[in-house]
Formats: C-alpha cells, sequence, structure tokens
C-alpha cells in the first residue's frame, strides 16, 4: 500500500521490482498479496493490455481513520477516552512542535465544523 501511495497505480510486475526483488519475494507472492488487497476492497485495478494495474482505493489518511474506527469499536467497545489520553500522551513525548501541532490540526477541524 504504501509504494501504492507514494508511486501511484502500479501493475504487480512494477511492485515486484520495487518491492519483492528486494526482499527476495517471488512474483507470484507480490501478485496474490495485490489481489488480497483487491478482493479485500482496499485497492482498484484496471485492465491495461494484459496486466492489471492497482490504484489504492483510499487515502493513506482515510485508511488511518478507518483502522482507528475499527480498532476503537472492536477493541474498546467504542470507548475513545483510551485512545485520545494515549494519542495525546505519545504527542506530548515527541515534542512541543508535535504537540502544537496538533492543537492547530484540531482547531482547523473544529472550523471545518467537525467533519
Amino acid at each position: 500500500m504504501a509504494h501504492l501511495w507514494d508511486g501511484g497505480p502500479a501493475d504487480a510486475k512494477a511492485l515486484y521490482h520495487v518491492i519483492g526483488r528486494p526482499r527476495r519475494i517471488t512474483l507470484n507472492t507480490v501478485q496474490s498479496a495485490v489481489e488480497r488487497l483487491y478482493r479485500k476492497g482496499l485497492v482498484d485495478r484496471t485492465k491495461v493490455s494484459h496486466a492489471y494495474v492497482y490504484a489504492p482505493r483510499l487515502t493513506r489518511e482515510a485508511f488511518g481513520a478507518q483502522i482507528m474506527h475499527e480498532l476503537v469499536q472492536d477493541l474498546l467497545g467504542g470507548t475513545l477516552e483510551p485512545v485520545l489520553a494515549a494519542f495525546v500522551d505519545l504527542t506530548a513525548r515527541t515534542g512541543a512542535d508535535e504537540l502544537a501541532r496538533l492543537e492547530r490540526l484540531v482547531a482547523a477541524r473544529r472550523e471545518r465544523g467537525g467533519r
């Protein structure tokens, strides 16, 4: 997914050259992995000549939000307080600059009406 977000749409061979070959993963394994991502609804695919070109269905940010939503629902019963507290603590430990950045993000979100 990271390569598709950073590098744009790609077919399995292109993904293999960037991801598979350096890690000694076969082309078949890369093809199977992107097929599973497609079946899970995480990527779209378009037939180009004899190959499928894959593209992420969600932005990295939307994917992260979806994962967090599922985590909160599945593991914490929908209670956000522990996640928010942990996130603020982690951000504060990272440094004052990151905490200020988080405050700006919250303020910007409020200006947009919470969406």
